[in-house]
């Protein structure tokens, strides 16, 4: 009787970088309503406040016109942005070790869930934009009223909305997936640690700043900088938690 030695199962297969990151991209598709169905929900029903609040002012006299101003300083638009920090966060906390499980890399599941913020951010940012000249277009939806031409957006152009939105987005996901990163590296003591060393820096930026009387200069900087300038910052801060989520994801556990 002889006894045959169990040979190792090798891979022969090629698989190119480019392969490996998509198939991180497919995984998180796997259920397309967290990156795109919730947020649209939210979004679709503070259009729907907003339209019948505004139906409900006019129909009381109130003038269109001064509909339209006072629903100009509304937060609406934003609605989603809250969202897709819980979004960055399911995108890594329910992910990593699945995807580890299959074989992929560490490098490779972070660039391809940044490849995924980055498509995601890139399609909102293009429908908000479209909306909001919509909006324009239309005259507030013909009741007058506005829902996406607020704050911030329909003061420049397209590609302004576009590029305050995609900013603002990708921000808001590399944020909560690179606290997550966090998490799953050194647990609760590394959270406590982060959120304490967070308020302790805000409260000593806060206080550096009064007590030196620069809160105008601090102003007059930011208002230098113009609409592009400020969502370039918030970009840059997008890719600093980019490179930081990366960093600490190369040694983290999987649960």
């Amino acid at each position: 009787m002889t006894a045959t030695a169990a040979q190792p199962l090798v891979r022969t297969e090629t698989r190119s970088r480019a392969h490996e990151i998509w198939r991180i991209v497919r995984l998180h598709t796997v259920n397309p309503s967290i990156f795109f169905g919730v947020p649209w929900l939210i979004l679709g029903g503070a259009w729907a406040v907003s339209m019948v609040l505004a139906v409900i002012i006019t129909g009381s006299g109130a003038q269109p016109d001064d509909v339209g101003d006072g629903m100009r300083y509304s937060w609406a638009v934003l609605s989603p942005q809250w969202y897709l920090v819980v979004v960055g966060v399911q995108a890594v906390g329910l992910t990593f070790s699945f995807a580890l499980g299959f074989g992929a890399t560490r490098r490779d599941f972070w660039l391809g869930t940044s490849l995924m913020f980055a498509l995601v951010s890139l399609l909102n940012a293009a429908a908000i934009a479209t909306l909001v000249q919509l909006e324009i277009a239309t005259d507030g939806w013909w009741i007058g009223t506005r829902m996406f031409d607020a704050l911030w957006y329909g003061q420049t152009s397209w590609f302004g909305d576009f590029y305050a939105t995609f900013a603002m987005q990708l921000l808001v996901l590399f944020v909560g997936a690179a606290v997550t990163t966090v998490f799953m590296r050194w647990r609760m003591r590394g959270m406590m640690i982060l959120s304490f060393g967070a308020i302790a820096l805000a409260l000593a930026a806060v206080a550096l700043v009064t007590l030196n009387q620069a809160w105008p200069a601090v102003f007059e900087w930011f208002g230098s900088l113009g609409l592009g300038g400020a969502f370039t910052l918030v970009l840059t801060m997008a890719a600093v938690f980019a490179v930081a989520g990366y960093l600490v994801i190369r040694r983290a556990t999987p649960r």
